[in-house]
């Protein structure tokens, strides 16, 4: 028995509602409908992904006898079809959130997307089109991106842009680094991870304050937050300065606990917390490592899991309690 009809019982009950209305209330309730957007939404982006990945399977194997020259031909024009598409569909832009004019409109963006970064590898892999310049081929899918992103107001291709930008970043750094070692934590990207994840939480805090795009402000904080936070865990991790660096994460966790509270967020709470303390779990087992106490260093070690792992579970059930409110939760 849902709440309506529990409702509906009492309030007959309490003589306030008639048997006849009593009966069409739980009638009601019994046959509301139920949203499946979620899951029809969810089947519709796995069936993107699964039919650009059977295309790439099909290509793979049968590329002897279809031909290069076809096989490009054939993404490029299935590429171009879906945003010709989506220009000939789309809505006027405007700075704030702008509904899809139909159910297929974002997976066929998001198909033509993907069709383009397959396009481009192509390219690369089989012709060589960008030579050395790696940084090439992944700063013209950014910019590419952003523009799609904005003008057809789409979270998942600004998300596709935000990293494809992440990407140029990393191979623009240290580009023989990452060819010959695949070295992700040294300093440079350290630093540049530090500089990008403030960028983002700048260009989120314009997006709310000038009501530019403002559902996308969760986007860039959730990429610069998380950025933020690898970096300084990794600085801590591998580069000499570990106080340093623990300073940094402390400073983020801080800042990130304070605007959980104040945007009622509890997954902005969640990572501070999880991020926070692995940041001071390994600080704690450093300086207890570097103390030479091997027997106490055990025992505080068993001791302090059980008691912190404790804490952390408790600490997140009663997270309304911490962020004063009984309201949504983001």
């Amino acid at each position: 028995m849902n709440f309506e009809e529990t409702l509906s019982g009492k309030l007959k009950a309490d003589g306030l509602l008639t048997e006849i209305q009593q009966q069409k209330i739980s009638e009601s309730s019994r046959n509301k409908l139920f949203s499946l957007n979620f899951e029809l939404r969810t089947l519709l982006y796995c069936g993107i992904l699964l039919a650009t990945t059977g295309f790439g399977i099909l290509v793979y194997k049968n590329i002897d006898t279809i031909g290069h020259s076809v096989v490009i031909g054939l993404i490029a024009l299935l590429c171009a079809g879906c945003f010709v598409y989506c220009f000939r569909k789309r809505s006027p832009y405007s700075n704030l959130k702008v509904e899809s004019p139909n159910a297929f409109f974002d997976y066929i963006l998001l198909a033509g997307c993907l069709l383009f970064l397959t396009l481009e590898g192509y390219l690369q892999f089989q012709y060589n089109v960008f030579g050395n310049r790696f940084g090439l081929a992944t700063i013209i899918p950014a910019i590419l991106f952003f523009a799609l992103a904005y003008f057809f107001d789409h979270k998942g291709v600004l998300s596709m842009a935000i990293t494809a930008l992440c990407a140029w970043i990393g191979i623009t750094v240290t580009p023989l680094d990452l060819l010959s070692h695949n070295d992700f934590s040294g300093v440079h990207f350290i630093y540049s991870a530090l500089a990008v994840g403030i960028i983002f939480m700048a260009v989120s805090y314009i997006s709310n304050v000038r009501d530019i795009k403002k559902h996308f402000s969760f986007t860039y904080l959730n990429f610069g937050a998380n950025m933020m936070f690898i970096a300084a865990l990794s600085g801590m991790f591998t580069m000499g300065y570990g106080l340093i660096y623990f300073l940094i994460l402390a400073a983020l966790v801080y800042y990130f606990i304070r605007y959980a509270r104040k945007e009622n967020s509890f997954y902005f709470l969640l990572i501070a917390v999880i991020y926070g303390y692995i940041g001071f779990t390994y600080q704690l087992f450093y300086l207890l490592d570097k103390s030479g106490l091997t027997i106490i260093f055990t025992y505080i070690g068993f001791l302090y899991f059980v008691v912190s792992c404790v804490f952390i579970i408790r600490f997140l059930k009663n997270h309304k309690k911490f962020l004063h409110s009984d309201d949504h939760i983001q």
